[in-house]
């Protein structure tokens, strides 16, 4: 790394000029008390005075080395290894980190180092996440394109039959609809993530949204023969309607797609004190200790066997829509037995 000495209109705190300050100041100081000794004594002795001025010198070249040196070890150094690892972050090497000293006794410089240090490790887990993010976009984006394609590609056949032709030209509409689902889910959770989002308040029904969503699915449900029970208590709560819909959607189009047919569903509503408090349960597959780490990322998705019926992106934008709202949501689960996520709400 370049030295802060030599670069063009930089200051150095440890030239050699500021060695020099500090020695001509403490010989100032101390020649201004030999003076006003001299003075107050009345003595005009000379060979006293050069003793005096003599050991002066000497003082003030001893301190202005010790000094120089402590200034070496005790600032300069860590100063430049916090120069060296702030360039080196600014140049994308992020995980860059910096030793402390190895000492019990932390002084202002290592806890400057230690929030570089956690800065670091924050940059490279977002790099990391970018990373993921733009793989994962570009896979998902790509599987339905080939479908859309291959499938257009074979129905210029000629010779394919009525009923072929027609499956061909569902699966094409199912392939634009997951690939329209997949943009339309990631500008909602950019718009989630990367703005300032202000919920709306109004006081409505919860428990009239809750079921509406829930009957929103009534033919997906009767399709797979599930056995719904509803125990959704009246509440009234004052939070932006818009934003839980986006909640209870997805927590209940997840329990529906990972419960085998003739399996359960539970969707109950309890008042509290300040709070109502949902929880969607179902027997489905369950989540592994694994998953359930990582339940809430983009992209994410446990049980690949249901990968092709949704993105990955439904768990995160119900996290960070809980969020904004200042609720809580956690899931115990078991895996084969089946999952219960659990929304608390401040009324």
């Amino acid at each position: 790394m370049r030295k802060v000495t030599k670069e063009k209109g930089k200051y150095s705190l440890f030239s050699f000029n500021n060695i020099l300050i500090f020695f001509f100041l403490t010989f100032l100081v101390g020649s201004v008390n030999i003076a006003l000794y001299v003075n107050i004594m009345d003595s005009y002795d000379i060979l006293v005075e050069v003793f005096l001025f003599g050991n002066l010198l000497f003082i003030s070249i001893i301190f202005s080395v010790f000094d120089a040196v402590r200034r070496k070890f005790t600032i300069e150094k860590p100063v430049r290894k916090i120069l060296g690892a702030v360039e080196k972050i600014s140049k994308g090497e992020f995980g860059t980190q910096v030793a402390t000293h190895h000492t019990k006794r932390m002084n202002e410089f290592d806890e400057i180092i230690a929030g570089i240090n956690k800065m670091s490790d924050e940059l490279a887990k977002v790099e990391t996440l970018k990373t993921d993010f733009i793989s994962n976009v570009t896979h998902e984006i790509k599987t339905p394109l080939a479908i859309i394609q291959n499938y257009a590609t074979l129905q210029q056949n000629e010779s394919l039959s009525d009923e072929n032709r027609i499956e061909y030209a569902q699966t094409i509409s199912d392939a634009t609809k997951r690939l329209s689902g997949l943009v339309t889910n990631i500008l909602k959770l950019n718009k989630l993530e990367n703005q300032e989002i202000y919920p709306k308040v109004e006081e409505y029904n919860i428990s009239e949204q809750l079921r509406r969503s829930l009957l929103s699915y009534e033919e997906v449900w009767n399709e797979k023969n599930l056995n719904i029970t509803a125990d959704i208590e009246d509440a009234i709560v004052s939070c932006d309607e818009n934003l839980l819909e986006i909640v209870w959607n997805n927590l209940i189009s997840n329990a529906i797609k990972f419960t085998d047919p003739g399996g359960e569903i539970t969707i109950t509503l309890k008042n509290k004190i300040d709070s109502i408090e949902v929880k969607v349960q179902d027997t489905g597959c369950g989540i592994d200790k694994t998953t359930g780490l990582h339940i809430f990322d983009k992209f994410y998705q446990g049980d690949t066997s249901h990968a092709k019926e949704g993105n990955g992106l439904g768990l995160a934008m119900v996290k960070r829509v809980v969020d904004i709202l200042a609720g809580d949501i956690s899931v115990e689960s078991r895996l084969g037995i089946g999952s219960t996520f659990i929304v608390e709400i401040k009324k």
